[in-house]
């Protein structure tokens, strides 16, 4: 196992398309939800507990060797917005292309071939992960992560904030990132042994409803 590959999965700098997507903050500041570094706090820990915790889920469990075609169709059954289960794909169409090329394994090549439209991007991050050598509970540190870091950097974009602020918040969710990656990491665990109902399924609904408006959108800074 290589902690570099974790920290390259990690990197908002991987070629995986995350920077073009802003998790949903960029309808939250044009709806006044999201307008100084303490409404963007609170934003990213309702979405760090709810659509973070069930990615985080699908990543480890994909991680821990579950079949990802299953776990493609359990994503979708958690995510009701058609917007955000054609940017789930998008995102992890391209990821898998990023992970192909940097982490070869034959379960990245065999989920290409079975869904060339692109799966989920957690699924596709589990099985990247697993490639590296990486742990479930690896997985769903960066999956947890990134549904926090993508948003807090696109609203330093979008409102002009002091990125010391943002890394700020994000070191302050710390703990509780810690704490949704266990989580993640146990359900996953479970998933195993008594089938994927065990993972996480918690929902964002005014996430879901957000999403359909932003994708209707004909201006707009970030793809989502």
């Amino acid at each position: 196992m290589s902690r570099a590959a974790l920290l390259l999965l990690a990197d908002g700098r991987f070629p995986a398309g995350g920077h073009a997507h802003s998790g949903g903050v960029e309808a939250a500041v044009a709806h006044g939800a999201v307008h100084d570094t303490d409404s963007l706090e609170a934003f990213c820990r309702g979405r760090l507990h709810t659509t973070g915790l069930t990615t985080a889920g699908l990543a480890a469990a994909a991680a821990a060797g579950c079949d990802p075609l299953l776990l493609d169709d359990a994503a979708d059954a958690r995510t009701p917005s058609s917007a955000l289960r054609a940017v789930a794909r998008r995102l992890g169409r391209q990821m898998l292309r990023a992970a192909r090329a940097t982490f070869p394994s034959t379960e990245l090549e065999n989920l290409a071939a079975a869904r060339p439209q692109g799966a989920h991007q957690p699924i596709v991050l589990g099985l990247a992960a697993h490639a590296a050598g990486l742990t479930p509970l690896d997985a769903a540190y960066v999956a947890a992560y990134e549904n926090i870091g993508g948003p807090a950097t696109a609203a330093v974009r979008l409102l002009s904030l002091d990125p010391l602020d943002a890394s700020g918040l994000l070191a302050r969710l710390g703990p509780e990132t810690d704490d949704v990656a266990r989580a993640a990491a146990a359900a996953a665990t479970r998933a195993m042994t008594d089938g994927l109902n065990a993972l996480p399924s918690a929902s964002s609904p005014l996430l879901d409803i957000t999403g359909e408006q932003h994708a209707a959108w004909t201006a707009r800074l970030f793809a989502s």
